[in-house]
């Protein structure tokens, strides 16, 4: 393949990078450590935690807290939680929300090695507080200890501010699964510890993580994860945990239809090869050497042509864009969309 060297030229400065995300193998349960979303991403993670009474009532009873947040340039990102059945009794909504930032001043970005600290002001309407949080965390290897500092002006609806300490440890079985505890308590005061345990799990061949947790936190603000359910039951709830990162690129072609654009070699092909429905049509394409193949991507997201051995990555393809490959050598060639890696294909060249 000595023209694809060539093309590589056209293509390196627009190589799609790979999809990033959180991923709860770097944090505990109700700690968020340094996290801070990648610019143009919109997370939205699930905390489901529930409930059922003793019979003969056997009711089920929510704790959910929702959160979205999104990052701005680098180490810097805003966020919103809200939270049903909140411990705060102020008011008489049992429901709680909160806005904060985080800004991630020291380290790396996620599930990078060494340390990381941030900072991470927040603000609790059902409680009128004004709360902060400086978090840290080191990862060396398969494990990470998270250790926080928070400071609450006016905790669970009272005065007075409080402060609480907060530690956990994450450890990663393999690249998919880990196990994941904390630890956080308010000092002074008749407060319950808080806790958690889970399991967590990298979803392969996807941004998405999920976790199973026990835990005796009812929300996931700095409030919720401050103190535990008091005077049960219930004394734990169980529950899940779901991270979803929306890439707002991917939704460019919905409002800027492309034209199309043509990369790599111009001539006539001997296979084209239709992406559609997050699909390429045939697992093996097979060709004689020096013959073209040709992809034509017809979905209204980008992809991309990323060959495993040997070869440069076609760089964003755009709905009706074109990417053409002349193929020299004898040889399989394996290749794999990097924005969507459970798409994959192979051309075999007699």
């Amino acid at each position: 393949m000595r023209r694809i060297p060539i093309v590589a030229a056209l293509t390196a400065l627009t190589a799609a990078p790979a999809l990033s995300a959180q991923s709860l193998l770097y944090r505990s349960p109700n700690l968020g450590g340094d996290w801070v979303p990648d610019a143009a991403v919109v997370q939205f993670n699930l905390v489901h935690r529930f409930y059922v009474t003793p019979s003969p009532g056997r009711a089920f009873i929510n704790y959910p807290t929702f959160t979205f947040a999104t990052g701005f340039g680098r180490g810097i990102g805003l966020g919103y939680r809200f939270a049903t059945k909140s411990a705060i009794a102020r008011g008489s909504s049992t429901n709680e929300s909160e806005v904060f930032a985080r800004w991630r001043f020291w380290g790396d970005r996620e599930g990078t090695s060494g340390l990381h600290a941030a900072l991470t002001p927040a603000y609790n309407f059902k409680a009128g507080s004004l709360d902060g949080e400086v978090s840290a965390d080191y990862t060396a290897g398969l494990l990470t200890v998270l250790g926080a500092v928070r400071e609450l002006g006016s905790p669970f609806g009272g005065s007075g501010a409080q402060t609480a300490l907060a530690g956990g440890a994450v450890i990663r079985v393999n690249q998919y699964v880990a196990v994941a505890g904390d630890y956080a308590r308010l000092l002074g005061g008749d407060t319950a510890a808080a806790w958690s345990v889970g399991i967590h799990v990298q979803i392969p061949n996807s941004p998405h993580s999920f976790a199973l947790e026990v835990s005796n936190v009812t929300g996931n603000t700095l409030q919720g994860g401050s103190r535990g359910l008091r005077g049960g039951p219930p004394n734990h709830l169980y529950g899940f945990e779901f991270t979803i990162p929306l890439h707002l690129s991917r939704f460019g072609p919905w409002f800027h239809p492309s034209r199309g654009l043509a990369l790599g070699e111009t001539g006539r092909a001997a296979a084209e090869i239709t992406v559609s429905s997050l699909s390429f049509p045939a697992d093996t394409t097979r060709i004689s050497a020096g013959q073209i193949v040709r992809w034509i991507n017809r979905d209204p997201l980008d992809h991309s042509i990323s060959f495993e051995v040997e070869g440069p990555p076609s760089g964003p393809l755009p709905a009706k864009g074109s990417y053409a490959v002349k193929f020299d050598r004898p040889g399989v060639y394996p290749y794999h969309c990097t924005p969507h890696p459970f798409m994959k294909g192979v051309v075999v060249v007699r």
